[in-house]
């Protein structure tokens, strides 16, 4: 039999991976294609190597980072006074979907892009900006957003982190829990209860906090499936000055709503990369593989698999490509981006274990890159809002008149 690295990280023309297509404007397309490229050349063939642990290997990103820059895909969502390319949401959806068909780079953080910038730290002052922001464009500091708790995952209303002024500066004290890139980041984004009774809605606020602020500690890693360590962390009476608050008080998931929309569509174009990806395996390993005398591909049950996924990718992407153009024009209403989590994330996940299952025992091996779009995948269900909550708003929203 071919071994796998023979065969899977070869890219192929388009008309060889039946790619999909959503009519998009000339210089989106362009991007796509551009972006598609880079992946194809430059990240999968070193995808089952360029990792270590949760981080990609620093001698590899760096090249791969100048790469982009010269190719102008560096800042692709930083505003074009910020000295980035200033996308909107729908080329930004076109660049998420197309990074998210390889495993060379961490699923959640930066990619070989740019650094990971959550879009608040746009909305600074020009001070929070010159301490806070630029030194992350400039790649000299880290961030990591903390909202998480133990028992305010999804219902950041239940928050008991709490924020209290005390003169000139707050007094933070809680614990968070899941923060993805903690152990590097050089201050974070924090949300804290400001009025714990008025929950979510206007009892929460957010704020700036140095990693070496005295009573900042993290006190534990936790791996995961996905190979990455979410941290936990402990504020004991943590001092934060009060021109550290971003926004106005109570403001913090007023402020949070700006983004959050980007967010669950980011999920779920990583269902949609994942899926793509996936096709393009199944689809050539069931041409080559020989089973009983006849390729998978002459297989009706191998050949329903094939077309359900390609189906359902299709569907979905109609769809996180309309939200992200009405989102842009601002029309867009908020259960939208419900239906594009759930739909997308529950996409990658289904499309990669059909993939798993017609590769059979070469879709266990972890020399493949199956196993990892599998756990990956898997893990979007749960995390930024799991799949059941997303219903259960939707839900909400539909029982209102709204949906």
């Amino acid at each position: 039999m071919t071994r796998p690295d023979c065969w899977y990280n070869m890219p192929q023309r388009r008309e060889e991976t039946r790619e999909m297509h959503i009519e998009l404007p000339e210089e989106l397309r362009l991007l796509k294609e551009t972006v598609r490229n880079f992946v194809d050349r430059e990240l999968i063939p070193i995808e089952m190597t360029s990792m270590a642990g949760a981080d990609m290997r620093p001698e590899i990103r760096a090249p791969l980072e100048e790469k982009a820059k010269k190719l102008g895909l560096w800042h692709l969502d930083v505003p074009q006074e910020h000295g980035g390319q200033g996308l909107d949401l729908l080329g930004m959806v076109v660049v998420w979907e197309e990074i998210a068909r390889t495993i060379a780079m961490p699923p959640r953080g930066p990619s070989v892009f740019g650094p990971d910038i959550r879009h608040v730290l746009f909305t600074l002052n020009d001070a929070q900006k010159e301490k806070y922001l630029f030194p992350v464009l400039r790649g000299e500091k880290k961030t990591a957003f903390a909202q998480s708790e133990p028992d305010a995952g999804s219902d950041p209303g239940a928050m008991r982190t709490t924020a209290v002024r005390k003169g000139d500066h707050y007094v933070i004290n809680g614990y968070k829990r899941w923060i993805t890139g903690a152990a590097s980041a050089d201050f974070f984004q924090l949300v804290a209860a400001t009025d714990r009774s008025k929950g979510s809605r206007g009892g929460l606020s957010m704020f700036l906090v140095d990693a070496d602020a005295p009573g900042f500690q993290i006190v534990r890693k936790t791996p995961t499936m996905m190979g990455d360590e979410p941290c936990e962390l402990a504020l004991d009476d943590v001092k934060v000055p009060v021109e550290n608050m971003i926004g106005a008080e109570g403001d913090g998931m007023k402020s949070a709503q700006k983004w959050i929309t980007a967010g669950r569509l980011y999920q779920a174009c990583r269902g949609l990369g994942v899926a793509q990806r996936a096709l393009e395996l199944m689809i050539s390993y069931a041409q080559q593989r020989v089973t009983f005398g006849a390729p998978l591909a002459e297989r009706q049950a191998v050949q329903f698999m094939i077309a359900d996924s390609y189906t359902e990718h299709h569907m979905t992407q109609l769809m996180v490509y309309q939200l992200a153009a009405r989102t842009d024009a601002g029309v867009a209403a908020r259960h939208e981006s419900y239906m594009a989590k759930i739909a997308g994330t529950e996409l990658g996940f289904r499309v990669a274990d059909r993939c798993m299952q017609i590769h059979g025992g070469m879709g266990l091996a972890t020399e493949m890159p199956i196993s990892k779009m599998w756990r990956d995948a898997r893990s979007f269900m749960i995390t930024e809002g799991p799949v059941e909550v997303m219903r259960m708003v939707l839900a909400r929203e539909i029982f209102r008149g709204r949906g």
